[in-house]
């Protein structure tokens, strides 16, 4: 299976730590949401032309999809990197720290689409040994969890045939460089819904002329977390949590409106369903006893991330001699949070596993940041999961 040297391939790539480097702070310092990814999009093609790829721009709004073919073999693979950003302002105090108030990488797409582009550099060199088609793709939006669907609609294992796909990302808590995988339930489906609680607004003196949506909404808070301890087996997994609780501006004026965004997490269909069947029974019951009225509105699907487990085993193989065994383990668990790459593995077999970004911040925190040591150990995994493949 093997068709690289390990020792070879990771010097080499860590020759191209510094031009790694000096990309990811570029993006990093002009961070773009999902959906508006016009400059690091344009950045990217920019350097897959420089380099001989095929590209294809535009793909679901602002992807790409970067192919090149050696040799005469008819296997094809496809890696994917995100590259969107966050609403957060950022904290971190790099000196390449965003340039754009209130938006940061604070989940490391930065990193991810660097890693990518190390190894769309290094494929494309005389160094290559490959013997198929490998195509890149840098997708849209990955955080509002409609960016992988959009490129699907778009034609995306249509118009570029692939076998199998894969995907990576960095995770804190896991040591730096190391790589874990697991087959089967890898990650959780999420749920987004928008509760609107609308009640009938008044001055803060007179709480008794109102009907006060704050009130409704503080109550539902605490009765939608009753849901997980009480309607939902110990066994099974499941998250409902308020993230965004937004009524009134002024301290002396009941407002007329409250508006509660949730995220719902899960690993089984039948969970899924019955809490979100439960958040509406409560809400409609809760908006009954507080005498406001309510309205949901839901966002994307949830789909649960399956890993297909000849591909799982294939990539931690790889990862196993490209790195050493000590440094490659597996998940014990499902993880909670969610990606959208969930929905390229409905389509096609593949494999979504995480490299360790170390004892840095969480995810989505505003002093995150990814690891620059990655870029060259992720570079060499995607270029080792290449020429294996197309071996």
């Amino acid at each position: 299976m093997k068709n690289f040297d390990s020792a070879t391939l990771i010097s080499q790539l860590q020759r191209s730590q510094a031009q790694l480097e000096n990309i990811r702070h570029e993006f990093h310092a002009n961070p773009e949401l999902g959906f508006h990814e016009t400059n690091t999009s344009s950045k990217v093609s920019e350097l897959l032309n420089q380099w001989g790829y095929e590209v294809v721009t535009g793909v679901g709004g602002t992807g790409i999809v970067a192919s090149l073919t050696r040799g005469t073999g008819t296997k094809s693979i496809g890696l994917r990197a995100d590259m969107d950003a966050l609403p957060i302002h950022e904290a971190s105090g790099v000196k390449y720290q965003s340039a754009c108030s209130g938006k940061m990488h604070a989940c490391g797409h930065d990193g991810h689409t660097s890693m990518l582009l190390g190894a769309a550099q290094w494929l494309a060199s005389d160094s290559a040994n490959f013997n198929g088609t490998v195509r890149l793709i840098f997708q849209p939006s990955e955080e509002d969890m409609r960016g992988a669907q959009a490129m699907i609609d778009d034609g995306l294992f249509t118009r570029f045939p692939i076998d199998a796909v894969y995907g990576m990302h960095n995770m804190p808590g896991y040591p730096q460089g190391h790589m874990a995988f697991k087959e089967g339930a890898t990650m959780a489906a999420v749920d987004s819904l928008t509760i609107t609680l609308t009640g009938k607004g008044s001055h803060g003196s007179t709480p008794e002329k109102s009907i006060d949506p704050i009130v409704a909404g503080a109550s539902l808070v605490m009765a939608l977390q009753t849901i997980v301890s009480r309607n939902i087996a110990a066994q099974d997994q499941a998250v409902v949590s308020v993230g965004a609780f937004q009524a009134g501006d002024a301290g002396n004026v009941i407002p007329q409106e409250a508006v509660l965004r949730l995220s719902i997490r899960s690993t089984d269909e039948d969970v899924r369903k019955n809490v979100l069947q439960r958040i509406r029974t409560i809400t409609e019951a809760q908006a009954v006893c507080y005498g406001v009225t309510a309205s949901i509105e839901s966002a994307v699907a949830g789909v649960v991330l399956m890993n297909t487990p000849h591909e799982t085993a294939f990539a931690k193989q790889v990862a196993v001699e490209l790195l050493g065994s000590e440094k490659v383990v597996d998940m014990p668990n499902t993880f909670m949070g969610s990606e959208d790459f969930a929905f390229m593995l409905k389509h096609k077999p593949g494999c979504y596993c995480i490299i360790g970004n170390g004892d840095s911040p969480m995810l989505h925190h505003p002093q995150y940041d990814f690891d620059d040591r990655n870029l060259s150990v992720g570079a060499a995994y995607w270029v080792a999961l290449t020429q294996s493949y197309l071996a």
